[in-house]
This record gives C-alpha cells, sequence and structure tokens, in this order.
C-alpha cells in the first residue's frame, strides 16, 4: 500500500509541477499605443515601431504585447483612451500624433512612462518641464 501511495503522490507531482512553474513566469508586458490617427494612417510610423521593437528583441504576440487605441481624428476621444490604457495598467505609453495624445496620456497617469513624438518644443507644449 506504501508503494501505491508513493506513486500516486509521484504522478500528482508529475502533473501540478509544470502548472505551478507556468504561474510562476512572468507576465508578458504590455505596451499602450495612443494615436490621434486611425491605423490606416499610421501605418507607416506601425511598421517603424514594430521594427524598432524587432531590433530590442522585442516581437509583438511573442514577448511583448500591444494594446492599441486610436482616436480616429476626434481629439475629444483622446482622454478615455488614455485612461483605458492606465487601467489596463501597461507598462509604457506611446503616442503618435502629435502634442494632443501625449498631453492625453500625461493627463491620466504620473506613474507610467510616456514616450512620444512631437514636431514642436515638447516645454512650449507642456509636456515637459526642460529639455535635460
Amino acid at each position: 500500500m506504501k508503494r501505491r501511495a508513493f506513486i500516486s503522490l509521484l504522478g500528482g507531482a508529475a502533473v501540478a509541477w509544470p502548472l505551478a512553474a507556468r504561474a510562476q513566469q512572468a507576465a508578458m508586458p504590455v505596451i499602450g499605443f495612443l494615436s490621434i490617427r486611425s491605423s490606416d494612417t499610421d501605418a507607416q510610423f506601425l511598421a517603424s515601431f514594430r521594427q524598432g521593437l524587432s531590433e530590442h528583441g522585442l516581437a509583438e504576440g511573442r514577448n511583448v504585447a500591444v494594446e492599441y487605441r486610436y482616436a480616429q481624428g476626434q481629439p475629444d476621444r483622446l482622454p478615455s483612451l488614455a485612461a483605458d490604457l492606465v487601467r489596463r495598467q501597461v507598462a509604457i505609453i506611446v503616442t503618435t500624433g502629435g502634442a494632443q495624445a501625449a498631453l492625453a496620456a500625461k493627463a491620466a497617469t504620473t506613474a507610467i512612462p510616456i514616450v512620444f513624438t512631437t514636431g514642436s518644443d515638447p516645454v512650449r507644449e507642456g509636456l515637459v518641464i526642460s529639455r535635460a
């Protein structure tokens, strides 16, 4: 009887071990992507964005996830889209389409890093305190 109990215990451990190991794996980091434009008009930027991720060893769906939010040219949608990314607890927010998306992200969080593109002066726009 002791032998059967031991074999049952061993079999149970063999089944439970991969589940426990899988539960301990870190969750895939999530990048929030916020744009005032649409996915169609951001296609060229998205290609460059994905290439940059790849150059740093990141592949969407393999070791990083990306949550996309597009305002479809409607700036009034940006605050709710940014808030949605914050609720999703993304690791970083990437904005494109000018200062409006970056300002919406900045207003939504002080804890999540924001990477933005803008053709204007980020200090004058209120995105950063100084260039330093």
